[in-house]
């Protein structure tokens, strides 16, 4: 990390942390996660102040629409020369079998070193969590034969300055097709923060030069986010642009949403057409956050993490 750099910096006081998101996700999704992010790094800010600054990978496959909405963004390249404090690089919907032959990877990789040298410390979520892990230790993902889909029970396996003022055990939701090996990345030294017995590695940090954060969840998620991708999937099997009907998430709604969305179900395996979209329950949108205390509290000792390393630094650079 150039000291130096960061000292000249406008921003180079403790308190004021400059944060990047690389956003990944799909076109439909960029404005909900800015959302998202902004009120999760809002409520866990406390008192300091946070800087964010969106970014984009040139390579993620856009539309038209998506490609509009990005010209907003920062590009990736502007970050190689400028000094951040902390980074977030979200996931994206996988498109090649293997995460190597994703159009991007050249420039995820490229910004997981970068991150290294020149962050406090990262986040990495979801899919960009299993490129981590990949590049920077030859472990690959393992596929399931099913989405691990909803809001799953965890619990902390390790203390960690992270998880502080989080509850020992917490809610997470997931969606994801692929999973981290535990036993793989515990060989190479990443350390298991909280684990699911149904959906397996929640959180894991590595300590290198930069302490890497990596999400197999989601806690930046909204309410009514895993219940507008099932909506989204179960249009596309009504469209006949998947074959399989969408599991719902687990955990998630409501007694009587769960009959009605498994009447639904029945009725269109026997007649599918979109219409049937039309019959999707009302009641499903009465969704509650069961998750978002502990996502900001673990949003906030990671905010805290790089105040407390920024302010170390800039103390060994130059006296406040």
């Amino acid at each position: 990390m150039d000291l130096r750099k960061r000292v000249d910096f406008p921003n180079s006081r403790p308190g004021c942390l400059e944060i990047g998101l690389v956003n990944n996700m799909p076109d439909a999704a960029l404005e909900a996660t800015e959302r998202q992010f902004r009120a999760l790094l809002a409520a866990a800010a406390g008192d300091l102040t946070v800087r964010l600054t969106f970014y984009a990978l040139p390579e993620v496959p856009r539309s038209e629409v998506g490609l509009a909405h990005i010209r907003s963004y920062n590009t990736v390249d502007d970050l190689w020369n400028r000094p951040i404090d902390g980074l977030i690089v979200t996931g994206a919907e996988p498109r090649a079998p293997s995460l190597r032959d994703e159009p991007y990877w050249g420039s995820l990789t490229r910004l997981l070193d970068w991150a290294e040298r020149e962050t406090y410390s990262s986040i990495w979520s979801c899919l960009a969590a299993h490129a981590a892990v990949a590049h920077l230790d030859g472990i690959d993902r393992l596929p399931y034969s099913d989405k691990r889909f909803g809001v799953f029970e965890s619990e902390q396996v390790s203390d960690h300055p992270l998880l502080a003022a989080a509850p020992r055990r917490l809610r997470m939701p997931h969606s994801r097709w692929n999973d981290i090996p535990e036993d793989a990345v515990a060989a190479a030294g990443y350390r298991v923060l909280t684990h699911s017995t149904e959906a397996g590695v929640d959180t894991l940090v590595k300590e290198r030069k930069s302490l890497f954060v990596l999400f197999q969840s989601h806690p930046e998620y909204g309410a009514e986010t895993l219940l507008l991708e099932y909506r989204r999937d179960l249009r596309r099997f009504l469209r006949g642009e998947r074959e399989t009907y969408p599991i719902m998430p687990r955990g998630y709604f409501a007694g009587e949403t769960v009959r009605e969305l498994l009447a639904l179900r029945e009725r269109a395996l026997a007649h599918r057409c979109e219409d049937m979209l039309k019959e999707f329950p009302a009641s499903a949108y009465h969704v509650t956050n069961t998750w978002r205390r502990t996502g900001t509290s673990i949003y906030r000792g990671w905010l805290q993490y790089i105040g407390a390393r920024k302010a170390q630094v800039l103390r060994a650079t130059r006296p406040f």
